[in-house]
């Protein structure tokens, strides 16, 4: 309210006087706020319920994946060789002899005519017209020849043509020079010609290098391949090879139980996280009178005993593994999972059971599903458009919302008591100024008519 002079003829302390009765209209306000506070801390609390149940639920999702059970590892004997996934792959021992590695033709051209002719001179001219013809596989080109044409400027011609040939100019240590063709990409099928017959004389040609495949000893067997990576030779995978051996090396493709290790851990880890966000939330501490945020919210009590429940086990499982004590995953006081780890290893030697117990299948009824495929059905309907968590949280917002809306209409009440108050006090000040003025009028005629009788 702005500064007002009410007060002035009666004399009283109408700020103050204001001020007390409005803050008394503003008591329910403290109670809305507090309210308002610990509604915002559920729904904070719901997010963060939300946010871990999604996590535990993509685990889950993962778990039920054939991809989670399939995996190998790869490991290579020699560091000469290696391997990598492609696909799925099968478990075995793969014995790798290298016989010769992939290489790229080689050919040069320099002067004087005729086979391994010797270099030019440093940009010196080709001194007459003609045609160089190349020819890789089914492609052939003509590349023109100028009379004034050196070395560099053929170069640039050939790379132009986009052939699969790279050409370069090298000098050697006298400033000679020589034109280089390489085929971009190594094997035999990367082979090319190169006629002169129709080129300058000046020009002659000595294959360096010739292509070749890459030819390994395979479990005994003769491949190759027109690289030094064999990407179609073991299904799933792809190996590597860098060098000629004398021996063979092996490639060692077993089930990658790391991972597999790996995943499960992160799944109790998961679990415990919601679980023990769930439980903080919900407890009561008799020595210190203090309660979780979500004390006795019969939504976040139902969901912790639903996600212990489905540890229990499963009943559909053709394997030898029911339930997650027999990988030595137990339940602790508070709900929370342990994990013996050498129990969990030797359940990793049966990695079908293992599969079994947390990716079976359910039924069209829901039924015999695997620990993972229950927990993601779980926590898909929990986080659903009309699952608990979302429906929860909605009345959440409403409930503040009306609160909310509450609280306006206690500050409006007060700002109108405010006006309404001052526009009182402000009419008293002008009847109590008008029957100040009476009063002085009224005490002067009577003092001057006491003087007039004297």
């Amino acid at each position: 309210m702005a500064i007002s002079s009410a007060g002035i003829g009666s004399g009283l302390d109408v700020a103050k006087i204001v001020e007390q009765t409005v803050a008394a209209e503003k008591i329910p306000l403290k109670k809305l706020e507090y309210k308002a506070e610990g509604i915002q801390t559920q729904i904070s609390t719901y997010g963060e319920i939300k946010s871990l149940t999604s996590k535990l639920g993509d685990i889950a999702s993962k778990l039920t994946r054939d991809s989670a059970w399939n995996g190998v590892s790869i490991s290579s004997s020699n560091p000469t060789l290696s391997g990598t996934m492609t696909g799925i792959a099968a478990t075995g021992t793969y014995n790798i002899k290298v016989t010769d590695l992939a290489q790229a033709q080689t050919t040069a051209l320099g002067g004087t005519g005729g086979a391994g002719g010797s270099a030019l001179a440093k940009d010196q001219a080709m001194g007459a017209d003609g045609t160089i013809k190349l020819k890789m596989g089914a492609v052939e080109k003509d590349i023109s020849v100028s009379s004034s044409d050196t070395l560099t400027k053929i170069a640039t011609k050939i790379n132009e043509a986009e052939m699969g040939i790279q050409a370069s100019v090298v000098t050697d240590v006298d400033g000679k020079e020589r034109l280089m063709l390489r085929s971009k990409e190594t094997g035999t099928d990367k082979a090319f010609t190169v006629d002169l017959s129709s080129a300058p004389t000046v020009l002659g040609q000595n294959t360096t290098q010739n292509a070749q495949n890459a030819k390994v000893e395979l479990n005994g067997l003769v491949v190759e391949s027109s690289s030094n990576t064999f990407a179609n030779t073991i299904p799933g995978m792809s190996f590597t090879v860098s060098e000629v051996t004398s021996t063979a090396a092996t490639l060692n493709v077993k089930a990658d139980t790391e991972a597999m290790k790996k995943n499960i851990q992160e799944f109790v880890e998961a679990y415990n996280a919601l679980n023990d966000l769930l439980t903080q939330s919900t407890k009561y501490v008799e020595e210190s009178k203090t309660a979780g945020v979500l004390q006795g919210d019969s939504a976040t009590v139902s969901l912790q005993n639903s996600l212990r429940m489905l540890t229990q086990g499963i009943s559909g499982s053709t394997g030898g593994l029911t339930r997650l004590a027999d990988i030595g995953i137990q339940m602790q006081e508070g709900g929370k999972l342990s994990m013996d780890t050498t129990k969990l290893d030797k359940a990793l030697t049966n990695i079908d059971d293992l599969k079994g117990l947390f990716a079976n299948k359910a039924d069209s009824l829901g039924q015999g599903g695997g620990i993972a495929v229950n927990f993601k059905n779980f926590t898909d309907k929990l986080l659903s458009f009309d699952g608990t968590l979302n429906t929860k949280t909605d009345s959440l917002e409403r409930t503040l919302k009306s609160n909310t809306a509450e609280q306006d209409k206690v500050n409006k009440r007060a700002e109108a008591l405010e006006t309404r108050l001052y526009a009182q006090y402000s009419a008293l000040d002008v009847k109590m100024s008008s029957l100040n003025a009476l009063n002085s009028y009224v005490s002067q005629m009577v003092t001057t008519w006491n003087n007039s009788k004297s």
